[in-house]
């Protein structure tokens, strides 16, 4: 590997990153731990056919850190933590690959807990269960909350709606231009919301012909666009729900649209994209702000409030991401600052003040 990982560790403020091969099922996998002031580590799991094992330790770490910044700005007490898992969700997938990564995770004895996220299902971590005591997510007839995609699409949907009041002065969405990159768990919810709400003109893409065909045959009057035109698509929002690294040199120029708002984890590929969208006049909101209600709900299922109350109270706290855009959108206007700037500052300064509590010495 050519990725001075040590460095990269120290630039970033990671705590732990291990590496796990099973020689039985062939799992290669990478945990990336973060931060943990705040709590455990908290985080999915997510499997991609990597290109190479730096692509897979970068992805994982951008990912971990994002989990940091979206566990501290949610209000929770949990910190950043990734697992990726090299190889093809379609093809390479087998109850031992995720038994043994269960009992890798089960080996962490509570400082990482993990879960579903691209390319796995809940099914996936039924099997993890078996061996280990840290997976979250799981389907509800399996003892978990469900399906997280509910809530993600709901607090993007709300994030829409806080964007749109900051560019137009009106949260509504009917007469709005929406652009939506990925129809799969998340967004084809999400599409639900917006139909649900009036919009009359939306334009979607997918990589997956299957999914472009299950949101058109519940709304035939949607438009469809190859994976490369829906940058070039006319839009109010431009809504990435499909992988990260999507807001770069070349997307950047070619966005035609006032907002960027989507459930995509890490879409600014690197930092300097956020300073090219406010230089460019587009509200960027800022990912692991608005599609953090995923995250919200597994948070609650191991907080083990009362589970018969959890969806009332998963999605009145997701409700809050409106509100936490908004304050994110007035600082930015009001200090001429990229709104990814302020949310990280928001973050990391309850992370510090956290932090600086637990110096406090508490006797046994």
């Amino acid at each position: 590997m050519k990725t001075d990982i040590f460095k990269e560790m120290e630039k970033h403020g990671f705590e732990q990153i291990i590496f796990n091969y099973d020689k039985t099922t062939g799992l290669k996998a990478i945990i990336a731990i973060h931060d943990t002031t705040l709590g455990p580590a908290l985080g999915g799991c997510r499997m991609w056919p990597y290109e190479s094992e730096d692509e897979a330790l970068f992805d994982a770490m951008r990912l971990a850190k994002g989990m940091t910044y979206k566990c501290a700005i949610a209000d929770t007490n949990f910190g950043g933590g990734k697992t990726v898992i090299i190889g093809d969700p379609k093809k390479d997938k087998s109850e031992g690959l995720f038994r043994a990564l269960g009992r890798f995770v089960q080996m962490l004895k509570g400082r990482y807990y993990t879960g579903t996220d691209l390319g796995t299902t809940g099914m996936d971590f039924v099997y993890a269960s078996r061996e280990s005591d840290y997976m979250v997510g799981l389907p509800e007839e399996y003892g978990g909350s469900g399906n997280s995609a509910e809530p993600t699409a709901y607090g993007v949907y709300l994030g829409m709606k806080a964007a749109s009041k900051a560019v137009f002065g009106d949260d509504s969405l009917k007469e709005r231009k929406i652009a939506v990159q990925g129809v799969g768990k998340v967004g084809a919810i999400l599409i639900d919301y917006l139909m649900k709400e009036g919009v009359k003109n939306i334009t979607i893409t997918d990589i997956s012909e299957e999914n472009i065909a299950k949101v058109l045959e519940k709304y035939p009057t949607i438009k469809t666009v190859s994976p490369e035109e829906i940058y070039d698509v006319e839009c109010d929002i431009f809504s990435p729900c499909a992988r990260g690294g999507i807001i770069n040199d070349e997307t950047i120029q070619r966005l035609k649209c006032k907002i960027v708002a989507g459930a995509a984890n890490n879409q600014l590929l690197e930092p300097r994209h956020g300073d090219m969208l406010h230089e460019r006049g587009i509200l960027y909101a800022p990912d692991y702000v608005i599609n953090a209600g995923g995250l919200i709900q597994v948070a609650d299922e191991l907080e083990g409030k009362n589970e018969q109350k959890r969806k009332e109270r998963v999605m009145k706290k997701t409700e809050a991401i409106y509100n936490i855009l908004l304050k994110i959108f007035t600082i930015s206007r009001e200090e001429n600052i990229p709104t990814y700037k302020i949310a990280d500052r928001l973050a990391e300064e309850r992370i510090n003040m956290i932090g600086r509590l637990k110096t406090n010495y508490i006797p046994k």
